[in-house]
């Protein structure tokens, strides 16, 4: 008997859709004894201990949901850097690919009742390889649910959009998942996005409020963004801030608004700065040892910090990095990047997991 299956889809890119694939294997493990994850087509992998090299998702959703299926099983086909060229060279056989999708989605339906298949971006992801996510779901003759941002005129034409792609390869679509909705539009996105829906018979199965917490970066994900290695802290990489902070302020004026959960960009030149944060650390460690100010810095410009003022952030244990740009390029880069999902940052993970399981309406889901 063929075993049950739901392929998930975003609209386009930065939608959320790893974040509620997350909530939906939580889901569902909750009705079915055992629920795999497959992810057929990845382009962002790492290489295991093992020398495997894994799709980045297929690795969190393993550590996370203790998974026993393989790894190869989960990430059957990978895209590195030339993979494109070599296809359309014909040095990769498109049949090859195919069976290997296959193979590895059959093996992970037979140790599992339901699986969870996560696609690569939007429907038309991967059309150059001639493995779009709507062909993949159509090879594996499985629904689409479609992940969208949460608004309405805007995600409704992206809808649209997806909705065309699967209907070319004869993929029906299970439902529809709003991402990222605001709290005040809630409501009514949620009426007027299901009156829409129903000219097509498609189902509104939840719409996730926005959370920022989930937007926001932790100091090993500053680490990836500018290529450079925590100085101190080591052991706080995963810290998440509350707010960032570029100081240009006079000392003064810097020593009276230093608050908790805080990440502070400042130039490494300034080492008044640096010291002023320093003694904030030890006077509130003094009134109580249990406090932490849980701040981070990001030191910048041309001028690295000097062994000094590193050994007294070392034994402060603030989890620090040096970014040789400057500070006004620092925090664009950091407020025009997006942040995904590490598998090692639980609080991220079960966050996630709470908004997808509160505001998704498991009954509505079918699967094939």
């Amino acid at each position: 008997m063929r075993k049950k299956a739901l392929f998930v889809a975003a609209t386009g890119q930065n939608v959320g859709k790893t974040t509620v694939c997350l909530g939906i294997v939580a889901g569902l493990r909750k009705h079915h004894a055992n629920v795999g994850y497959i992810k057929p087509v990845g382009q962002e992998h790492i290489e295991t201990a093992e020398g495997l090299s894994v799709d980045k998702d297929v690795l969190l959703f393993k550590s996370h949901f203790r998974l026993k299926s393989k790894e190869e099983d989960m990430s059957p086909v990978l895209l590195p850097k030339g993979f494109t060229r070599d296809y359309l060279d014909g040095k990769i056989a498109h049949r090859d690919l195919e069976q290997k999708i296959v193979r590895a989605f059959h093996k992970i339906s037979e140790e599992n009742d339901i699986s969870v298949i996560e696609g690569t971006g939007h429907t038309g992801v991967g059309s150059i390889i001639d493995l779009n996510n709507a062909q993949v779901a159509a090879l594996l003759g499985c629904p689409i649910l479609l992940v969208a941002s949460g608004g309405l005129g805007s995600s409704f034409d992206e809808l649209s959009l997806n909705r065309a792609q699967c209907e070319q390869y004869g993929v029906p679509v299970a439902g529809v998942i709003l991402n990222r909705v605001l709290d005040n539009k809630r409501e009514m996105i949620a009426e007027y996005m299901g009156k829409a829906l129903k000219k097509w018979n498609i189902p509104l199965l939840g719409c996730i409020p926005y959370h920022p917490f989930l937007s926001t970066s932790t100091m090993l994900d500053f680490e990836k963004l500018f290529d450079v290695r925590l100085l101190s802290g080591f052991s706080l990489g995963l810290r998440h801030f509350e707010t960032i902070r570029l100081v240009a302020a006079p000392l003064e004026t810097y020593e009276t608004q230093i608050i908790p959960n805080q990440l502070i960009i400042t130039p490494a030149s300034r080492k008044e700065i640096i010291l002023a944060t320093l003694a904030k650390y030890w006077e509130v460690k003094l009134t109580d040892p249990k406090a932490d100010l849980k701040i981070g810095m990001i030191l910048t410009g041309g001028e690295p910090p000097s062994a000094s003022l590193i050994e007294q952030m070392q034994a402060a244990d603030i989890p620090m990095l040096y970014v040789p740009l400057s500070s006004s390029m620092t925090l664009q880069m950091i407020n025009t990047s997006t942040t995904k999902i590490r598998k090692d940052d639980r609080l991220k993970i079960e966050e996630a997991i709470r908004l997808v399981e509160q505001h998704v309406d498991f009954h509505k889901i079918s699967v094939g």
